[in-house]
Parts: structure tokens; sequence; C-alpha cells
């Protein structure tokens, strides 16, 4: 018999049985295969067809922040060991925030980072005093601030990195900058960027206000009346939290939002700005954003009112002399300091000292209505003598009512605790809430959860500041962070050490929220710990 040869099958047969076979997989399996992809693979196999487009979108079917920190000496290398990590699992970036030491130019971070995450993800990167957050190789947890000496409660290096990418659906979310000019006066440039943050979260919810905003400012900027109008401005359930000195470089969705070299600007301040999305698909999860702050100053000292306050623009400097409330007595700097010394116990020199300075200000943006804004603005004591007090800072005047305050770990521990304790409640008070619901008949999964949180603390703070206060002097590990970690083991967290601190949320977690005399309210922190958390509530099933 004549042996026949046989045919192959031709390629179009091969790819219908591929496919055939492909479509044939369990929806589960599918799902569970594609979940363990990373984010780079997985964005392509979302493209494969429209049901595995529609497992991915299943599988990405929760926000989700990703993080990690890397203190490699080569920055070259930390920089990819947490970007691979960040991105070793599904995840579509919505925005990414990175943080790093002295020992990285920023420029070639901010290109790399464009080049992953693509042109049109908002960037914001900072050189910082510190980072925090978990380790890409170890998954160590920890706290890590920079010095060029060799402390041994201190790293010496200064080439660490943290990233965080997140995943927001639901939200919008835009890097919008303070971009100024150099013949355009300042207020105008500020009123300007609360506009833009206006405008934009308008035209993506519906509403002026923005959920939340995480900003960054300049170094070299004076930020309250930055903040002073962001304050005036937006919803009293606005959160704004971030860095108040850094130096910084960003990428915005919208390219005419960079710099650039014809622009002739420079950014004083940027802020990640998060809208909610008024076109959300059904089923998409509720966000939300919760603040909390460990203060740690203590107030000490009478109440004294300015008598006389001279400025010196060119230092960013003003001298003024006091008067006791209800007494007719100048006291010059000298007096002050010497006042507040005897308070002490002749122990001055072991803290840092400043003036909350009580302001009842006019405030508007545009042409809108002014009306009168009350805060409590922080200003460090550079020194005094037997004329003047001299403080940082400008915009205060004769009249304007002040207290002495001085950095004390004895209030910024039991603080801290208490934002533990508030974060521990926040879980009680949910997991309350699900079970009623789900005894009612809802389903079990409505439970509102945590899925990230960012810290921003003083770099004076940190682990050696609280140090003293044990017996045996041993040193307290991770104490900014504790809090969270302690009520949210498993997610996401990571934060910086700040040259100063921004937070504003009045719906604050803790009860105290900060700095306050009477109804001012302190957003430009000494000394603290802001919290921001992150969590959200899945849609209910009928």
């Amino acid at each position: 018999m004549e042996n026949k040869k046989r045919s192959s099958p031709s390629p179009s047969t091969t790819n219908k049985k591929e496919s055939k076979g492909f479509c044939l997989m369990n929806n589960d399996l599918l799902q569970n295969i594609l979940s363990r992809l990373p984010a780079t693979t997985f964005a392509s196999a979302a493209c494969v067809s429209k049901a595995w487009n529609a497992t991915c979108n299943r599988v990405l079917s929760r926000p989700r922040l990703s993080s990690a920190m890397s203190l490699n000496p080569s920055p070259r290398v930390a920089l990819q060991e947490v970007f691979d990590k960040v991105m070793s699992e599904p995840i579509r970036p919505h925005f990414a925030i990175a943080s790093v030491g002295p020992g990285f130019n920023l420029k070639d971070v901010l290109q790399f980072m464009v080049e992953k995450l693509g042109s049109r993800t908002p960037i914001i990167l900072s050189s910082v005093s510190g980072i925090i957050g978990r380790d890409a190789l170890t998954h160590e947890f920890s706290e890590v601030k920079w010095t060029s000496g060799n402390a041994d409660d201190e790293v010496s290096t200064n080439t660490g990195i943290v990233l965080n990418v997140g995943y927001v659906p639901g939200l919008k979310v835009e890097a919008i900058p303070l971009l100024q000019q150099k013949k355009t006066p300042q207020g105008s440039m500020i009123d300007k960027f609360v506009m833009d943050i206006k405008s934009y979260t308008s035209s993506m919810s519906g509403c002026t206000s923005p959920v939340a905003i995480i900003m960054i400012g300049d170094a070299d900027v004076d930020q309250k009346p930055i903040i002073e109008k962001l304050d005036y401005a937006m919803s009293s359930e606005t959160i704004i939290v971030g860095d108040e000195r850094s130096q910084f470089v960003y990428r915005s969705g919208d390219v005419s939002r960079n710099v650039s070299s014809s622009l002739k600007c420079s950014p004083d301040a940027v802020a990640l700005v998060f809208a909610r999305d008024r076109d959300k698909a059904h089923g998409v999860e509720d966000i939300e954003f919760h603040f909390a702050l460990s203060n740690g100053v203590s107030a000490i000292g009478p109440r004294l009112k300015a008598a006389s306050v001279k400025v010196s623009n060119s230092e960013s400097v003003t001298w003024l002399t006091a008067k006791r409330e209800g007494q007719h007595e100048v006291l010059d700097g000298q007096r002050m300091l010497d006042d507040i010394n005897y308070e002490m116990e002749n122990h001055m020199e072991c803290v840092d000292l400043y003036i909350g300075v009580t302001r009842l200000r006019n405030c508007s943006v545009g042409s809108d209505k002014p009306r009168l804004m009350a805060s409590l603005a922080l200003h460090g004591v550079v020194g005094g003598d037997e004329e003047y007090l001299y403080v940082d800072g400008v915009g205060i005047r004769t009249g304007d009512y002040f207290q002495f305050y001085h950095s004390d770990p004895k209030t910024a521990l039991p603080s801290c605790r208490n934002v533990s304790s508030t974060f521990r409640n926040l879980k009680l008070e949910w997991d309350t809430k699900s079970s009623h619901s789900t005894s009612a008949g809802a389903n079990a999964t409505d439970k509102k959860e945590t899925f990230g949180g960012f810290i921003f603390s003083c770099c004076g703070r940190g682990d050696p500041f609280f140090g003293h206060l044990n017996a045996d002097r041993s040193p307290f590990l991770n104490v900014e962070s504790s809090p969270f970690l302690e009520n949210f083991p498993g997610v996401p967290l990571a934060g910086i050490f700040c040259g100063g601190e921004i937070g504003r949320g009045y719906v604050s977690l803790t009860a105290h929220g900060g700095q306050e005399e009477g109804s001012a309210r302190c957003h430009l922190h000494v000394y603290s710990t802001v919290y921001l958390v992150m969590s959200y509530t899945p849609a209910a099933v009928h």
C-alpha cells in the first residue's frame, strides 16, 4: 500500500484551535493566571480580546496602592528595584509619587518614570530628609533619615528612594503646578493656581472642591499665603497634606501644565489633585480619604500681643516686641526669652522654639468677595536681644496675638498613641456597620477596607526624638508608622520626613487637630506627623 504523506494544518486552522482552547478555559482559571502577571504583561493581556479585557477589569475591580523602598547605594539599582517591585503585580497607574535622597538626580529619575509609566501619568518626585516604607527585596519596614555623619541612630547613605503607584477607579488625578513668572505678582499666580484646581475638579466631578490634595512646596517659597488661599477656596471636606519645603520636579498628564524653557517660569508648588469622576462606571467603589495628626509641640508661657513689628524682607525675618495680655509694659526679645527659659526650668537649649501667631485676615481668590479667615501661623524663633525678638517668616502685624511653643516628645508620643487608638476605633466602626449590613441581608463584602496610606513626618522627629523617654534609653522603633502598622497590617504604607508638614483636615480622625487657638486652625505644622488613610467601600451587590 502506498504511504500517503500527512499534510500539515494551515496556520489559520492552528490559530482557530488555539483560540478555541483559550475560550474553553475556565474564567476563574484565566482570572487566576492574569492576576499573577506583572503590570506591563497584564496591560498587554488586556488587549488580547474583549473577554480577556473584561477578565482583567475584574482583576482590577478594587483600588490599589503599590509601594516599595530601596536603600541600595547605587541610585540606578535602587530605582530599578522599587520599580520592579511596584509593577510586579497588575496595576494601572493613575498617579505616581516618589521621594529620594540627595544622591539622586531628580531629572534623570523623572525621565525614567515617564518612560516606564507613560507621559499621561501624573508624577511628583521630590528630594526629602528621609523616607518611610517597606524594602523592595527584604520586605522589612523602616523609617530612615539622611545624615552625612556616622550617627548610630541614623543612616549615612543618601541614595534611598520610596516609590508609590496608585490605581484609584472612580477618581480623576492630575498634577497641577503653581508656576511663578518673574514679572507677575505672587498673589495673582496663587489665585490662578487655586482657580486651576477648582476648574479641573469642576470639569471632572461637577463641583469645585476635590476630595484630597497632596501638595509639595518649594523650599525657598513661603507656602503660608498659598495654603491660606486653598483653605479659603476649598470645601471643609477637602483634605490637604504634603511637604511644605522641598526640592521637586513633576509631570502632568496635561502637557500644557508642564514647565518648558519657553515658559520662563518655575514651579513654587505642585498639587496632586484627587477629584470625583462623575462618569465613573456602575459598580465602581467609593474611595474616601481620612486625615489624622500627631502633634509634637506644647504651648508655654502667657498669651502675648505684638506691640511693634519690623520686617526684613530680604532675609524673611520679622522683628517684634510684645505686651502681656491686659498689661502695658513692652517686652523686648531678651525679656521674652528669659521668661520662657524660666518656665522651662533652664532647659530651653534642648528644644526648638516657635511662636504661634493668631491671624485674622481678609482672604479672597480672584473677584470673590473677601472673607475674614482665622489661622494659627507658626514661626521659628531665631533669637532675641534687648530690642527685639527675631522670628522666621513674614506676615505678622502689630496687634496680632501669639504664644510660645516648644518641641516636646512628651506630647508627641501620647499623641501618636492617640492616633493609633483612633485608627482602632475607626476599624471597629467599619466592622460594626458591616455586621449590621450583613444581618440586614446585604452582601458580606460591603465592609469598608483600607488600601493604602501616606505619612508626612517632621524631620526633627523619628526614633531619636523619642529615645530618651525610655528609662534605659533604648530606641523606639518606627514610632511614626506604628499607628498605621498596628491597625492596618499588610496594607501598603509609605512616607517621608519633611521640612514642614502640610495638614489640613477639619474632620480629623484625632480629637485634637493640631496647634489650635480658639477658632484659629493650623495647616502648616512643626514637629508633627500627618497621616492620610485611603479606604473604599465595595459597591453593594443587589
